[in-house]
C-alpha cells in the first residue's frame, strides 16, 4: 500500500473523533432538564416531551398534549500535544449548536402518539491548516438527524410498551493535508470527500409502574447503518491514478445501537432520585471502507478499527424548592469508546451537571441545564505509514449549555 493511501486510511478516521463529548461519536444533549441531572434517569423520569429520544413507553404519563423546543451548545477545549514535531493544536472542536424538538399527542387513556426531531449522532473538529500532523489531522464534520415518530400503549396499570421508526439523515464533510509529507506546503490539500445519506432504524421501549412514585424504564435503538456517497478528490494521485482527480465514492458507517436502563423515584414531595445505566454497541464498528470503481482495487482505503461495547453511569436529584422553581444535579461516568489515536484521542469523561426549571404557569415552563465534562489527560503513541512512532497527548475539558421550552396544550 502507497504512503498517501496508508495516510488516507488513518485520517478518514477523524469523521468519527470523540469531541462529541460522548463516547466515540455520540451525541447525548437531547434535553434542558435532562442535563441538569446528566441525563440520569431520562428512561423513566417523563418530566418532558424529551423523554421521546429515551423511551416512547412513557408517552403514557402524558395526560395533555405537550410541546418541548431545546438549544444545547457545546464549547469543547481539547488540546493536543505533538512530542514528535514540537507542536501543540489547541481548541481542535469548535463550538456546536444542537438543536431538538418534541411533539407528543394523547389519544385516550391508553394511547399516545409523538414526533422526535434530534441526533443521536455527530462531531466537528477543525485542526490548525498548517500543522506537521496534518495528513492525520485537518477539518472534520459529521451531522445527522432522526425523524422519529413514536406510538406508545398502555397494557395494564403498571406498564406501558412504545416503539418508533427512525430516518435519519446525514452529512460528512472532511479534508487533509499534506503536514510533514510536504515541509514547504504542509497546508497543501491532500484528500478532500463530502458525502450525504439516508439510512432506517427502529426504537422500542417499556415502562414499568410500581405507585405513582417509583417506575422504571428500558430502551433499545437499533443502529442505523448509513452510506455516504459524494465525491472523493485524491491531490497527489495515488488513490486514483491522477493527480487532482475526483471520483464518486461511498463511504459506510454505522451509528451504533443504544440500550438504557432508568429507575425513577419520588422519595416525598419536594426530593426525587434517578439513575441511569446506558450501553453502546460500538464493538459492530470494525471497520472503515470507502469503495469506488474509480479506485484501483475498486477499495480506495480501508482500516481497521479497535472499538468496544462502552457504558455510560449517571445519578441525579431533583428538588422541588417551591411551584414556580425545580432545581437539579447530577453526575455520570461515560466509558471511552476506542484505543486513543490522533484522530479519536477516546478518554473516560467525568460530568458535573446542575439546572433548573421556571414555572410559569400550570402550561408553559422554562428549563435551563450545565454541565462541566473532565476528560482524562492520554499519553499515547501512534505508527505512521513509513514505521515511525510518533508521541502525542491529549487533553481536553468542556463546557455544556441547554435552554428549553415547554408548553402543554
Amino acid at each position: 500500500m502507497s504512503i498517501n493511501k496508508k495516510y488516507i486510511a488513518l485520517v478518514i478516521t477523524a469523521v468519527l473523533s470523540s469531541q462529541a463529548q460522548a463516547a466515540g461519536y455520540q451525541v447525548s444533549e437531547h434535553s434542558a432538564a435532562g442535563l441538569g441531572r446528566a441525563y440520569a434517569g431520562d428512561a423513566a423520569v417523563a418530566d418532558t416531551a424529551a423523554v421521546l429520544a429515551r423511551n416512547p413507553a412513557a408517552m403514557t404519563l402524558f395526560k395533555h398534549a405537550e410541546i418541548s423546543g431545546v438549544v444545547s451548545v457545546i464549547n469543547p477545549s481539547i488540546s493536543i500535544n505533538d512530542h514528535t514535531h514540537g507542536e501543540t493544536a489547541k481548541d481542535i472542536a469548535p463550538i456546536s449548536v444542537v438543536p431538538a424538538s418534541y411533539y407528543i399527542q394523547p389519544i385516550n387513556d391508553k394511547t399516545a402518539v409523538g414526533l422526535a426531531l434530534f441526533s443521536n449522532y455527530g462531531v466537528s473538529t477543525d485542526y490548525p491548516k498548517a500543522m506537521q500532523a496534518g495528513s492525520l489531522a485537518g477539518k472534520t464534520s459529521l451531522e445527522t438527524i432522526n425523524f422519529n415518530p413514536n406510538i406508545a400503549y398502555r397494557i395494564s396499570p403498571q406498564l406501558s410498551i412504545g416503539g418508533g421508526v427512525s430516518l435519519v439523515y446525514g452529512t460528512a464533510e472532511f479534508n487533509r493535508r499534506l503536514g510533514s509529507l510536504a515541509y514547504a506546503a504542509p497546508s497543501h490539500n491532500l484528500i478532500d470527500m463530502k458525502g450525504t445519506s439516508w439510512g432506517w432504524g427502529w426504537n422500542i421501549g417499556a415502562l414499568y409502574e410500581l405507585d405513582n412514585n417509583n417506575r422504571f424504564g428500558l430502551s433499545y435503538r437499533s443502529q442505523v447503518d448509513l452510506n455516504f456517497n459524494g465525491h472523493f478528490t485524491d491531490y497527489l494521485g495515488q488513490a486514483t491514478s491522477k493527480p487532482n482527480e475526483t471520483v464518486s465514492a461511498s463511504l459506510a458507517l454505522p451509528l451504533p445501537a443504544i440500550a438504557e436502563f432508568s429507575g425513577f423515584h419520588q422519595l416525598n414531595p419536594q426530593w426525587a432520585i434517578s439513575y441511569s445505566l446506558q450501553w453502546t454497541q460500538y464493538n459492530k464498528f470494525k471497520e472503515i471502507r470507502a469503495t469506488s470503481s474509480q479506485c484501483a482495487t475498486g477499495t480506495c482505503f480501508v482500516k481497521k478499527e479497535n472499538f468496544k461495547d462502552t457504558y455510560r453511569w449517571a445519578v441525579g436529584t431533583t428538588y422541588t424548592l417551591n411551584p414556580t422553581w425545580t432545581l437539579r444535579y447530577g453526575f455520570a461516568i461515560d466509558q471511552n469508546a476506542g484505543q486513543a489515536t490522533l484522530s479519536i484521542p477516546d478518554t473516560n469523561r467525568y460530568w458535573y451537571s446542575a439546572g433548573a426549571t421556571y414555572h410559569y404557569n400550570s402550561a408553559l415552563s422554562v428549563d435551563v441545564g450545565v454541565s462541566y465534562i473532565h476528560s482524562k489527560k492520554t499519553d499515547f503513541v501512534e505508527q505512521t505509514p513509513v514505521g515511525e512512532n510518533d508521541h502525542f497527548t491529549s487533553s481536553g475539558k468542556a463546557y455544556l449549555a441547554a435552554a428549553q421550552i415547554n408548553y402543554r396544550f
